[in-house]
């Protein structure tokens, strides 16, 4: 009978996003800058957008 061959383990997700982006607020307006009510998603940085958690 063959050996059985062992599996890898499931990736550690990251605590931060889980999904490898984050939403972030965003200011708008020429001088007087006001922080808009929209969200708009970038890479956590954590991550850099993997989604799982870095290795130490």
């Amino acid at each position: 009978m063959a050996a059985r061959k062992k599996t890898a383990p499931a990736p550690v997700k990251c605590p931060d996003c889980q999904t490898g982006q984050v939403q972030e607020s965003f200011q708008v307006g020429g001088r007087k800058k006001h922080t808009s009510d929209d969200r708009q998603e970038a890479l956590c940085l954590t991550c850099l957008g993997t989604g799982e958690a870095p290795a130490d």
